[in-house]
Protein backbone atom coordinates (compact mmCIF):
# COMPACT_ATOMS: atom_id res chain seq x y z
CA UNK A 1 0.00 0.00 0.00
CA UNK A 2 2.66 2.28 0.96
CA UNK A 3 4.44 1.57 -2.15
CA UNK A 4 1.16 2.21 -4.20
CA UNK A 5 1.17 5.52 -2.46
CA UNK A 6 4.63 6.73 -3.22
CA UNK A 7 3.96 5.47 -7.04
CA UNK A 8 1.02 8.01 -7.14
CA UNK A 9 2.62 10.73 -5.40
CA UNK A 10 5.28 10.20 -8.29
CA UNK A 11 2.21 10.12 -10.72
CA UNK A 12 0.69 13.16 -9.91
CA UNK A 13 3.94 15.60 -9.59
CA UNK A 14 4.68 14.58 -13.12
CA UNK A 15 1.52 14.90 -14.17
CA UNK A 16 1.24 18.65 -12.56
CA UNK A 17 4.59 19.29 -14.05
CA UNK A 18 3.29 17.90 -17.67
CA UNK A 19 0.82 20.17 -17.44
CA UNK A 20 1.92 23.18 -16.76
CA UNK A 21 4.94 22.51 -19.44
CA UNK A 22 1.85 21.38 -21.90
CA UNK A 23 0.39 24.88 -20.95
CA UNK A 24 3.24 27.35 -21.39
CA UNK A 25 4.76 25.56 -24.63
CA UNK A 26 0.90 26.24 -26.30
CA UNK A 27 0.72 29.62 -25.05
CA UNK A 28 4.24 30.03 -26.37
CA UNK A 29 3.70 28.48 -29.57
CA UNK A 30 0.32 30.26 -30.67
CA UNK A 31 1.22 33.58 -29.44
CA UNK A 32 3.90 34.22 -31.52
CA UNK A 33 3.09 35.00 -35.28
CA UNK A 34 0.09 33.02 -35.49
CA UNK A 35 -2.50 35.75 -35.60
CA UNK A 36 -6.41 35.73 -35.28
CA UNK A 37 -8.53 35.83 -38.57
CA UNK A 38 -9.77 38.90 -38.01
CA UNK A 39 -7.19 41.59 -36.07
CA UNK A 40 -9.01 41.55 -32.61
CA UNK A 41 -7.22 41.87 -29.02
CA UNK A 42 -8.19 39.11 -26.25
CA UNK A 43 -10.22 42.29 -25.15
CA UNK A 44 -11.79 42.97 -28.09
CA UNK A 45 -12.48 39.33 -29.04
CA UNK A 46 -14.45 38.90 -25.50
CA UNK A 47 -16.39 42.01 -25.57
CA UNK A 48 -17.69 40.88 -29.11
CA UNK A 49 -18.54 37.63 -27.40
CA UNK A 50 -20.12 39.09 -24.32
CA UNK A 51 -22.23 41.63 -26.37
CA UNK A 52 -23.75 39.10 -28.64
CA UNK A 53 -24.87 37.60 -25.55
CA UNK A 54 -26.67 40.26 -24.16
CA UNK A 55 -23.94 41.10 -21.44
CA UNK A 56 -22.89 44.24 -22.58
CA UNK A 57 -22.90 45.25 -18.40
CA UNK A 58 -19.78 42.81 -18.16
CA UNK A 59 -16.91 45.18 -17.75
CA UNK A 60 -13.57 43.79 -19.09
CA UNK A 61 -10.47 44.67 -16.95
CA UNK A 62 -6.72 44.22 -17.02
CA UNK A 63 -5.08 42.26 -14.75
CA UNK A 64 -1.17 42.26 -13.31
CA UNK A 65 0.18 38.93 -13.85
CA UNK A 66 1.21 35.97 -16.24
CA UNK A 67 -2.02 34.24 -17.50
CA UNK A 68 -4.26 35.25 -14.51
CA UNK A 69 -7.68 35.86 -16.64
CA UNK A 70 -10.22 34.62 -15.00
CA UNK A 71 -14.32 35.30 -14.84
CA UNK A 72 -15.15 37.32 -11.61
CA UNK A 73 -19.04 35.75 -10.99
CA UNK A 74 -19.09 37.47 -7.43
CA UNK A 75 -18.63 40.88 -9.17
CA UNK A 76 -19.52 39.85 -12.43
CA UNK A 77 -16.32 40.93 -14.14
CA UNK A 78 -14.11 39.46 -16.85
CA UNK A 79 -10.43 40.25 -15.73
CA UNK A 80 -8.02 39.31 -18.76
CA UNK A 81 -3.51 39.89 -17.94
CA UNK A 82 -1.94 42.37 -20.33
CA UNK A 83 -0.64 39.90 -22.95
CA UNK A 84 -4.40 38.54 -23.27
CA UNK A 85 -5.87 42.08 -23.19
CA UNK A 86 -3.32 43.84 -25.44
CA UNK A 87 -2.57 41.31 -28.37
CA UNK A 88 -4.13 39.79 -30.82
CA UNK A 89 -2.73 36.12 -31.18
CA UNK A 90 -4.78 33.18 -31.86
CA UNK A 91 -3.39 32.40 -27.64
CA UNK A 92 -5.14 35.39 -26.73
CA UNK A 93 -8.17 35.37 -28.62
CA UNK A 94 -8.49 31.50 -27.39
CA UNK A 95 -7.95 32.62 -23.42
CA UNK A 96 -10.50 35.33 -23.46
CA UNK A 97 -13.23 33.46 -25.14
CA UNK A 98 -12.92 31.16 -22.30
CA UNK A 99 -13.35 33.26 -19.93
CA UNK A 100 -16.12 34.72 -21.40
CA UNK A 101 -17.16 31.58 -22.27
CA UNK A 102 -17.60 31.43 -17.91
CA UNK A 103 -19.86 34.36 -18.11
CA UNK A 104 -22.37 32.88 -20.22
CA UNK A 105 -22.56 29.78 -18.23
CA UNK A 106 -23.21 32.54 -14.92
CA UNK A 107 -25.97 33.65 -17.22
CA UNK A 108 -27.86 30.47 -17.92
CA UNK A 109 -27.18 29.32 -14.39
CA UNK A 110 -25.25 26.64 -15.59
CA UNK A 111 -25.44 24.13 -12.41
CA UNK A 112 -21.55 23.65 -11.80
CA UNK A 113 -21.09 27.18 -11.93
CA UNK A 114 -23.80 27.67 -9.17
CA UNK A 115 -22.28 24.58 -7.16
CA UNK A 116 -19.36 26.13 -7.29
CA UNK A 117 -20.53 29.57 -5.98
CA UNK A 118 -22.27 27.95 -2.97
CA UNK A 119 -18.89 25.91 -2.22
CA UNK A 120 -16.78 28.72 -2.01
CA UNK A 121 -16.34 30.29 0.98
CA UNK A 122 -16.64 27.07 2.52
CA UNK A 123 -13.43 26.14 -0.12
CA UNK A 124 -11.65 29.02 0.98
CA UNK A 125 -11.60 28.11 5.26
CA UNK A 126 -10.78 24.78 4.11
CA UNK A 127 -7.79 25.90 1.93
CA UNK A 128 -6.37 27.60 5.50
CA UNK A 129 -7.66 24.76 7.39
CA UNK A 130 -7.29 21.75 5.93
CA UNK A 131 -3.28 20.51 6.32
CA UNK A 132 -2.41 22.01 10.02
CA UNK A 133 -5.78 20.62 11.25
CA UNK A 134 -5.55 17.22 10.09
CA UNK A 135 -1.85 17.26 10.91
CA UNK A 136 -2.61 18.50 14.55
CA UNK A 137 -5.50 15.91 14.67
CA UNK A 138 -2.93 12.95 13.12
CA UNK A 139 0.13 13.83 14.94
CA UNK A 140 -2.21 14.44 18.68
CA UNK A 141 -4.45 11.60 17.74
CA UNK A 142 -7.37 13.97 18.19
CA UNK A 143 -10.44 12.74 16.66
CA UNK A 144 -12.15 15.83 16.16
CA UNK A 145 -9.10 17.31 14.60
CA UNK A 146 -8.55 14.36 12.33
CA UNK A 147 -12.44 14.92 11.28
CA UNK A 148 -12.52 18.69 10.68
CA UNK A 149 -9.23 18.68 8.47
CA UNK A 150 -10.10 15.54 6.77
CA UNK A 151 -13.75 17.25 5.59
CA UNK A 152 -12.15 20.43 4.63
CA UNK A 153 -9.84 18.36 2.08
CA UNK A 154 -12.74 16.74 0.85
CA UNK A 155 -14.53 20.18 0.69
CA UNK A 156 -10.94 21.13 -1.26
CA UNK A 157 -12.03 17.94 -3.42
CA UNK A 158 -15.42 18.28 -4.38
CA UNK A 159 -14.29 22.16 -5.44
CA UNK A 160 -11.69 21.18 -7.57
CA UNK A 161 -13.76 18.01 -9.19
CA UNK A 162 -16.74 20.39 -9.76
CA UNK A 163 -14.42 23.16 -11.35
CA UNK A 164 -13.45 20.21 -14.18
CA UNK A 165 -16.76 20.34 -15.97
CA UNK A 166 -16.98 23.65 -15.92
CA UNK A 167 -13.77 24.49 -17.55
CA UNK A 168 -13.63 21.91 -19.91
CA UNK A 169 -17.69 23.79 -20.88
CA UNK A 170 -16.28 26.70 -21.28
CA UNK A 171 -13.79 25.60 -24.05
CA UNK A 172 -16.27 24.32 -25.55
CA UNK A 173 -18.28 27.23 -25.64
CA UNK A 174 -15.31 29.04 -26.68
CA UNK A 175 -14.78 27.02 -29.82
CA UNK A 176 -18.21 26.99 -31.00
CA UNK A 177 -18.53 31.27 -30.26
CA UNK A 178 -15.46 31.85 -32.26
CA UNK A 179 -16.63 30.20 -35.15
CA UNK A 180 -20.21 31.34 -34.81
CA UNK A 181 -18.61 34.99 -34.74
CA UNK A 182 -16.25 34.53 -37.48
CA UNK A 183 -13.42 35.53 -34.85
CA UNK A 184 -11.36 32.61 -36.28
CA UNK A 185 -11.05 30.49 -39.17
CA UNK A 186 -11.22 26.98 -38.89
CA UNK A 187 -8.17 26.11 -39.71
CA UNK A 188 -6.85 28.35 -36.50
CA UNK A 189 -9.33 26.56 -34.50
CA UNK A 190 -6.72 24.28 -34.24
CA UNK A 191 -4.17 26.38 -32.50
CA UNK A 192 -6.99 27.82 -29.99
CA UNK A 193 -7.90 24.38 -29.34
CA UNK A 194 -4.18 23.36 -28.09
CA UNK A 195 -4.07 25.82 -25.95
CA UNK A 196 -7.71 25.57 -24.45
CA UNK A 197 -7.23 21.87 -23.79
CA UNK A 198 -3.86 22.41 -22.34
CA UNK A 199 -5.48 24.82 -20.02
CA UNK A 200 -7.95 21.85 -18.85
CA UNK A 201 -5.23 19.77 -18.23
CA UNK A 202 -3.86 22.41 -15.30
CA UNK A 203 -7.20 21.42 -13.33
CA UNK A 204 -6.91 17.84 -13.50
CA UNK A 205 -3.55 17.33 -12.26
CA UNK A 206 -4.67 20.12 -9.04
CA UNK A 207 -7.02 17.80 -8.51
CA UNK A 208 -4.85 14.80 -8.43
CA UNK A 209 -2.43 15.97 -6.42
CA UNK A 210 -4.86 17.03 -3.31
CA UNK A 211 -6.56 13.98 -3.76
CA UNK A 212 -2.62 12.02 -3.45
CA UNK A 213 -1.87 14.69 -0.83
CA UNK A 214 -4.99 13.39 1.48
CA UNK A 215 -4.60 9.57 0.72
CA UNK A 216 -0.82 10.36 1.96
CA UNK A 217 -1.55 11.72 5.32
CA UNK A 218 -4.16 8.98 6.00
CA UNK A 219 -1.59 6.77 5.29
CA UNK A 220 1.39 8.67 7.01
CA UNK A 221 -1.36 9.10 10.40
CA UNK A 222 -1.54 5.04 10.69
CA UNK A 223 2.01 4.88 10.84
CA UNK A 224 2.19 7.16 13.75
CA UNK A 225 2.61 6.41 17.37
CA UNK A 226 0.48 8.45 19.69
CA UNK A 227 3.13 11.20 21.82
CA UNK A 228 1.53 9.95 25.16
Amino acid sequence: MRACLSWFLVAGVLLALWAQWRLRSAYRRWSGQARAARPLTGAGAARDILDAAGLADVPIERTGGHLTDHYDPQTRTLRLSAVVHDTDSLAAVGIAAHEAGHALQHQVLYWPMQARLRLLPLTRLGAWLALPLLVAGLLLRVPPLMVIGAGSFLVLLTFQLITLPLEFDASRRAGRLLRERGLISPRELVGVGEVLHAAAWTYIAAFTMTFVQLLRLLRWGRLIRPPF
